[in-house]
């Protein structure tokens, strides 16, 4: 095995990433890389990935729960309503990242999601347009392919639109991490067991249209 693989206790081979922990573990075993179309939980990861920003996810995910009760269950419809008192509320609140920039980016960006969604008819059939052809992707998924994808044309092109609608804190480094996690792509490693898991997944996936 190379350094891009770890085998842990239960004998299955894993991102090294996904065992450094055990909420490392259970989000790479359960969700990073399983295609998702559920317009809430788009929402939350967009939103999460700008918190972390200069933070680690590790940070994030262990704040995860008190992030959902601060913001509504990331319902954007009622995010959209927040005000001046709940950006207040929300800086006085030690169980998230108390940032007041970021804070606020959210609560434009979920706006601007009912904006899109009334244009576009869901976030899901907006984000999934993005996904990579195939043929684009690296034919053997190995550690050094994956440090080559900060980024990609389809993250920048994402990127580009989302703020262009006047979303922010979603840059193109930002977006693709979304991407990844929400299965747009798979970027298990060659050898973990949820490569073939989530790819059998994203087999049967019907788009959002």
């Amino acid at each position: 095995m190379t350094d891009a693989i770890v085998v842990g206790e239960d004998g299955l081979a894993r991102c090294s990433w996904g065992a450094s922990t055990d909420e490392y573990r259970s989000y790479h075993d359960e969700e990073w890389g399983f295609p998702v179309t559920d317009d809430r939980r788009l929402f939350e990861k967009l939103c999460l990935e700008g918190f972390q920003a200069g933070l680690s996810w590790l940070t994030i995910l262990r704040k995860r729960q008190a992030f959902r009760r601060a913001f509504a269950s990331f319902d954007f419809w009622k995010v959209a309503r927040f005000d001046d008192g709940d950006v207040d509320r929300l800086l006085g609140d030690a169980s998230i990242v108390r940032h007041r920039g970021k804070i606020e980016s959210t609560i434009n960006n979920a706006r601007r999601c009912v904006e899109l969604v009334a244009a576009e008819g869901s976030l899901a059939a907006y984000v999934w347009r993005f996904e990579p052809d195939s043929a684009t992707r690296p034919a053997t998924f190995t550690w050094d392919a994956l440090r080559e994808l900060a980024t990609t044309s389809e993250s920048r092109a994402l990127a580009k639109d989302l703020k262009r609608r006047g979303w922010t804190f979603v840059g193109p480094t930002t977006v693709y991490a979304f991407m990844q996690a929400m299965g747009l792509v798979n970027d298990h490693v060659e050898g973990c067991f949820a490569r073939e898991c989530v790819e059998r997944v994203r087999e049967e996936l019907d788009r959002p249209t």
